[in-house]
């Protein structure tokens, strides 16, 4: 087996510098970055991680909570997370929380206990176990928060403007000549419900179409919004904007079952961008975000933080884009 002294003799490097390559690559020069990694691979070297473990105090592994695994939306955040760590030289020790206090303070545990040297969440709850810790080291606990925005959590965090998102749906649906439009908002718990349920509110009130939104409170799921586009549609609405794609689709069903037709009577749109939305039938106009980059960059900025980096608080928002697809269409008048 190749030993690291070997690894760093063929390289023309110190222990140190080939320790810092496999651990902390952003500390090296990139030429000699590069040397050491064509040795590494040119040698097979693995590094005993149990041995580095006791050396550094390091386990080497992230741990990473979402509020419900079985929403596809997560799939791709998980993913870009996943590979952000393993090119960082960390493992993924994956949670789900099922949206219970008493199981997101259950992971966080390991946090405290050593067990993972950082966590990255992506609901809206700081675990009440963590208080203490990010109260004492502030945006430099080794915590950062994913998909949602909650400043007074006080942890970096990465996320897409939801409002303007939300405010780029109504525009669109404006655009297309309806003024009766309805939205299936999320739980108001959660900071992305409240930040777009702003955005669609302030749009509306830029076309003067205040007057003319109807809200029905959904929870993120098909079934709910199948509910709450009935209610909408009894109050004719002529389009829907649906705060997740797993809403649209239960919006979808309502608008058949109801004798309608999306878009010719109904536009219906969602939010997310869901590998599925285009196959949805007809195909679904929605909010697109960069769920894989959301996971990446705030496994980015976790490493950051445990290799010393200074945080400052730093909040990460990306880019989210309007889909157009086929379930949009003129509201009926405008045609």
């Amino acid at each position: 087996m190749t030993t690291i002294i070997e690894v760093a003799a063929a390289a023309g490097v110190s222990t140190a510098t080939v320790s810092r390559v496999l651990s902390q690559p952003g500390r090296v020069a990139e030429a000699t970055r590069r040397r050491v990694l064509e040795v590494v691979e040119a040698l097979d070297y693995r590094p005993n991680v149990a041995a580095r473990t006791l050396r550094t105090l390091r386990a080497a592994k992230i741990l990473l909570t979402v509020p419900d695994i079985s929403n596809p939306f997560f799939a791709s955040v998980i993913r870009g997370a996943e590979e952000a760590a393993r090119d960082a030289g960390y493992a993924v020790v994956l949670g789900d929380t099922r949206h219970d206090p008493e199981v997101e303070d259950q992971y966080a545990e390991m946090l405290l206990r050593r067990e993972v040297d950082g966590l990255v969440f992506l609901g809206h709850r700081l675990p009440a176990s963590l208080e203490a810790l990010v109260a004492r080291q502030g945006a430099a606990a080794p915590i950062v928060n994913g998909c949602e925005y909650s400043p007074e959590l006080g942890v970096p965090s990465v996320h897409i403007d939801n409002a303007a998102a939300s405010a780029d749906a109504i525009a669109h649906l404006v655009e297309l000549g309806h003024r009766a439009i309805g939205v299936i908002t999320g739980p108001p718990i959660s900071p992305i419900s409240r930040d777009r349920l702003a955005g669609a509110v302030r749009a509306v009130a830029r076309h003067g179409m205040a007057a003319h939104l109807e809200l029905y409170e959904g929870d993120y799921g098909a079934e709910s919004a199948h509910r709450g586009a009935q209610a909408l549609l009894a109050k004719g609405v002529t389009a829907i904007f649906c705060f997740s794609d797993e809403m649209a689709l239960g919006a979808m069903s309502a608008v058949s079952m109801a004798g309608l037709s999306c878009p010719g009577d109904v536009s219906v749109m969602g939010f997310d961008d869901l590998p599925l939305a285009r196959f949805f039938h007809p195909a679904l106009t929605t909010i697109a975000q960069p769920k894989g980059m959301i996971g990446q960059r705030a496994v980015e900025l976790l490493v950051g933080i445990l290799a010393g980096a200074e945080p400052a608080g730093q909040q990460v928002t990306l880019a989210h884009e309007l889909i157009r697809r086929a379930s949009t269409g003129p509201a009926p008048n405008a045609r």
